[in-house]
């Protein structure tokens, strides 16, 4: 975990609620899967947002405006700066994935698939990308997934882009070696659920600190209770335990 500084070099929206912010500083120690935690004025809680990309020193981050957070963070410009927490959480392990991993993203689940398909595809693999929302105007990233070299499909629940259901719908006609997926709770135990391979789910949490302290966001798993934010956010499908 490190502590710096980093200069917004970009904070635009993509939809109606969701906005892409570009940032500068020190990158070193970040990996695909994991978080940042942000500090922001006037908030006791810093909040954790996933990482989307990394080049250089440039730091990708997507979010949605859900909250207090991400709603001031939604009005600041180019120029101020953020301070953050990085290095956080245990991220994708890639080594896993085989020859033809697939990687489902459910809404602002889809960001920290990106980087992790970047590096996927250095490694020379062929990955396919299962893009779910709620509606056409929700979507973002299609193009941007299919130009690193993926091949993208995009569900949507109301049938007004792309195929018609959820992420698990498109899945059913992909031949895959591996899964990656992240997104809300409901879309991962489908995911599981619908899987015939190993694979890894990244979980959204609320956290406290974010650093496996205050132990906020901890989950039962087959080996004992895991913390999100440490442990997690990533876990591997075989140590998943389910709340009834």
């Amino acid at each position: 975990m490190k502590n710096s500084v980093f200069t917004i070099t970009k904070n635009e929206k993509l939809t109606s609620n969701v906005y892409i912010m570009t940032l500068k500083g020190d990158t070193e120690d970040i990996r695909c899967g994991q978080f940042v935690n942000i500090k922001l004025d006037g908030l006791f809680l810093r909040r954790p947002i996933s990482v989307c990309d990394l080049e250089g020193d440039i730091l990708t981050l997507i979010y949605k405006v859900v909250g207090q957070g991400t709603e001031q963070m939604s009005r600041m410009s180019k120029g101020e700066s953020l301070d953050l927490l990085t290095g956080l959480g245990n991220g994708y392990d890639i080594s896993l994935s085989g020859e033809k991993p697939v990687l489902l993203g459910g809404g602002v689940g889809v960001p920290p698939l990106y980087l992790l398909c970047r590096e996927l595809i250095k490694e020379g693999k062929k990955p396919t990308v299962i893009l779910g929302f709620n509606k056409a105007d929700e979507v973002f990233y299609e193009r941007e997934f299919a130009s690193l070299g993926a091949d993208v499909l995009v569900a949507t629940a109301d049938g007004s882009y792309g195929i018609k259901g959820f992420v698990t719908d498109a899945l059913s006609g992909v031949d895959y070696t591996y899964f990656y997926t992240c997104g809300p709770e409901p879309m991962l135990k489908a995911v599981y659920k619908a899987t015939n391979t190993s694979g890894q789910l990244s979980f959204e949490e609320r956290m406290g600190c974010g650093f496996g302290a205050c132990m906020g966001c901890s989950c039962k798993t087959v080996t004992g209770y895991k913390r999100i934010c440490k442990e997690g956010p990533v876990l591997k499908k075989e140590e998943i335990l389910w709340e009834k």
